[in-house]
């Protein structure tokens, strides 16, 4: 009857919500015209046919897509048509790419998601009839869930994890969101602890296949592009690189750098390059600016190197780097001798700390992990990332010598790969049942 009543209200809510949501459209398209291009593909209207009977990926942005590359690629290589959709212009743009002979061949299409109305859904479910449907990381839509429910679709969460915070907060009151999540028809999860956490609410067919980060591809042009400018750097010199810090850790970060290059100057000694890649395009400005006026040489990646990472101008006497591309993270992080991963001095979480691993680089957090419970446990039980409490600790940690133990982050990475085929026998499990 709750839920029942929330859906009612969820759909009313819509008719003011509808032009607020086309004017956020609108603006964001003012910086990046592909929001508003194919616009009528958000409410299910499409200019090319759709494939029929495919598997059906919700990637909302670049993160999530490239989480589910090795899966996809496994799924087309075994035949299987396959439907993307995505909300930003970052992770359509990364499929379009990575999946363009599939496009042109008719096997994949790459789309907008529809908006969370259940007329919307209803189209698109005309256009393509997915035999199943699959949510990447946390995607809980209302009409989504049960537009997929009337047509018969199945659709799973994949690849999902409910963080202990959120389901702290979830679990009191009317328990809205955990009535929602019932709604899907399973879950394929990271670890043991999520899927005891999803079958508390009432979700049934939850399977553990691991986290699909593990198997995703390392673009060989960003480390090598890496590997290029590296001796521009000194080879001598240490690089530590933030990635993706959040705006609540920025004057944070910026105080850790101008500390390190205190003590390098006070030491007669190089000072570390510190490459700061913020997480939010709209803060790379700010970012720079911040850490321009705390009194330290900024450079931007769009003034030292070209739109094919080749350099174009001197980087030899920055004090920071500001990483203020999208798409390039692994290239950032291949630069670095280690790697601070941002989110994790503020109450909303850590980021993932699986990219720099798979590159063999010891990664430093914040004490806010609550976001990546799985893998950060196991990960600091192998001893392979280290969480610290503040600035201070942050601070001492990157004063002393970084030190990789190569060997452990690879027998990590090994024990927890293979999540892909593990998600595709369990795709094919569901379409069994």
């Amino acid at each position: 009857m709750i839920l029942n009543l929330f859906l009612v209200f969820y759909r009313l809510l819509w008719i003011p919500l509808l032009p607020l949501v086309l004017i956020y459209l609108w603006r964001r398209g003012m910086r990046d015209a592909d929001y508003v291009r194919n616009l009528a593909e958000r409410f299910g209207f499409y200019r090319e046919p759709l494939p029929q009977d495919a598997i059906w990926f919700h990637a909302v942005s670049l993160g999530e897509t490239r989480s589910a590359l090795g899966l996809i690629k496994l799924a087309l290589a075994r035949g299987d048509k396959v439907v993307l959709t995505h909300f930003t212009p970052a992770g359509r743009r990364e499929s379009e790419q990575q999946f363009s002979s599939e496009i042109a061949s008719g096997q994949l299409a790459a789309v907008w998601v529809p908006l969370d109305m259940r007329w919307c859904y209803r189209r698109f479910f005309r256009a393509c009839r997915p035999k199943i449907g699959l949510t990447l990381e946390v995607e809980i839509w209302p009409a989504m869930i049960f537009a997929a429910k009337a047509a018969g679709v199945p659709l799973y969460m994949c690849n999902s994890i409910y963080g202990s915070g959120s389901f702290a907060r979830d679990s009191k009151g009317l328990r809205l969101r955990q009535r929602i999540i019932s709604g899907f028809s399973g879950a394929f999860v990271k670890s043991s602890v999520q899927a005891e956490r999803f079958a508390s609410v009432g979700l049934k067919n939850i399977t553990v296949t691991g986290e699909l980060r593990f198997d995703q591809p390392v673009p060989p042009m960003l480390t090598e592009a890496a590997a290029r400018l590296r001796p521009a750097i000194s080879a001598v010199r240490e690089v530590i690189a933030i990635a993706s810090g959040v705006e609540g850790e920025e004057q944070l970060f910026t105080e850790v750098a101008k500390k390190l290059v205190a003590q390098a100057d006070a030491a007669n000694q190089t000072a570390p390059l510190i490459v700061y890649v913020p997480r939010a395009p709209e803060r790379f400005d700010a970012v720079a600016e911040g850490l321009t006026q705390a009194g330290l040489t900024v450079l931007r990646r769009s003034e030292v190197l070209d739109p094919r990472l080749e350099q174009v101008a001197s980087i030899e006497n920055a004090e920071v780097l500001v990483g203020d591309s999208l798409g390039e993270m692994f290239f950032y992080l291949a630069l670095a001798d280690r790697v601070v991963v941002g989110g994790g001095f503020t109450p909303n979480g850590s980021h993932n700390i699986i990219e720099p691993l798979m590159l063999r680089k010891p990664v430093l957090t914040g004490p806010k992990t609550w976001t990546i419970e799985y893998p950060f446990a196991e990960a600091e039980a192998a001893g392979v990332v280290v969480s610290l409490p503040d600035q201070g600790a942050l601070i001492a940690a990157l004063s002393q010598p970084a030190a990789a133990d190569v060997e452990r982050i690879e027998a990590f990475l090994v024990e927890h790969g293979g999540a892909s085929v593990r998600t595709l026998a369990a795709i094919d499990k569901a379409l069994e049942g």
